[in-house]
C-alpha cells in the first residue's frame, strides 16, 4: 500500500466489546495497535460510537493506543524509491527527497499544494517524522485528505506569485499555531493541476525554508521540463 501511496482504512468492530462495556478487551487493544504498526492510514469505529454506551471514552481509548504506538517504535521514513519506469517518476522524486530532506534536517513540517491530492499521497506513504501540512483550492479535497496518515489539510484559493504565496502559508500557520519561529519547513510543490495533466508533467520544486521573523530560503533546488531534458539548480543566500 506503500508504493501504490493509496490510503487504507481498517474498519472491522475493532473495539466492539465497548459497546457495552466502559474498557476494551487486550486483544482489541492488540489490533487497534497492529493496524498502526502495519501503516494504516486511519481506523474507524461504527457501532461503537453510533449505539454503543461508551462513545466518548472509545474514540480516547483508540486515541491513546494510536498516539503510543506512534510515539514508541513507529518505523517513520519508509523510504519508498519511486519507480524509474513510471511516467510520474519526477513528481514522485520530488515527493520522495522533500521527506528526504525534511529527515536530514529536522524539518517541523512538510507543506504541500495540490488539486488532485497527489502531493499529500506520495509524501503520506513515505511516513516522515514531520508535520504534512497541505493546501488545496478543491473543497472537496478537506474531506478526501483528512483520512490520509499524518496529513492537515486546509483551504487556500488565492493565486499570487510562488513567493508571496509562501509568504502567507507561512503567517497562516504560525497564526494557527502549526509552525513556530525558527522552525524548519519544507515546501513540495508538483504544479497544481489533475493527475496526469499539471501534477505530471510541468514544474517541479522542494525547498526549506526557515520560519523565522523574516523567512530566509536556505535551500532550493527546481526541476522543469525542457523537451526531453531536465535541469536541476541549488540556490543559496
Amino acid at each position: 500500500m506503500y508504493s501504490a501511496s493509496k490510503p487504507v482504512i481498517i474498519a472491522t468492530q475493532m473495539m466492539e466489546s465497548m459497546i457495552t462495556n466502559y474498557t476494551p478487551t487486550r486483544a482489541e487493544v492488540n489490533d487497534v495497535a497492529n493496524s498502526v504498526i502495519d501503516g494504516a492510514d486511519a481506523v474507524m469505529l461504527s457501532g461503537e460510537t453510533s449505539v454503543g454506551l461508551y462513545p466518548i471514552r472509545v474514540v480516547e481509548h483508540m486515541r491513546t493506543i494510536i498516539a503510543k504506538v506512534e510515539s514508541k517504535g513507529y518505523h517513520y521514513n519508509r523510504n519508498h524509491l519511486p519507480s524509474v519506469t513510471s511516467k510520474s517518476f519526477i513528481p514522485d522524486s520530488v515527493c520522495y527527497n522533500a521527506c528526504v530532506m525534511a529527515s536530514q534536517v529536522g524539518a517541523r513540517a512538510i507543506v504541500g499544494l495540490t488539486r488532485s491530492g497527489y502531493t499529500a499521497y506520495k509524501v503520506s506513504a513515505q511516513r516522515p517524522n514531520a508535520d504534512i501540512l497541505i493546501f488545496t483550492d478543491v473543497p472537496d479535497m478537506l474531506n478526501v485528505l483528512s483520512l490520509v496518515w499524518g496529513v492537515r489539510v486546509f483551504f487556500y484559493d488565492r493565486h499570487v506569485s510562488t513567493d508571496e504565496t509562501i509568504i502567507e502559508l507561512q503567517d497562516i500557520l504560525k497564526e494557527k499555531g502549526y509552525v513556530n519561529k525558527d522552525d524548519i519547513i519544507n515546501l513540495c510543490k508538483n504544479s497544481v493541476g489533475r493527475p496526469g495533466e499539471d501534477e505530471y508533467d510541468q514544474t517541479w520544486k522542494s525547498e526549506i525554508r526557515v520560519s523565522a521573523s523574516g523567512c530566509c530560503l536556505t535551500g532550493y533546488y527546481r526541476l522543469h521540463t525542457l523537451t526531453q531534458t531536465a535541469r536541476i539548480k541549488w540556490l543559496t543566500k
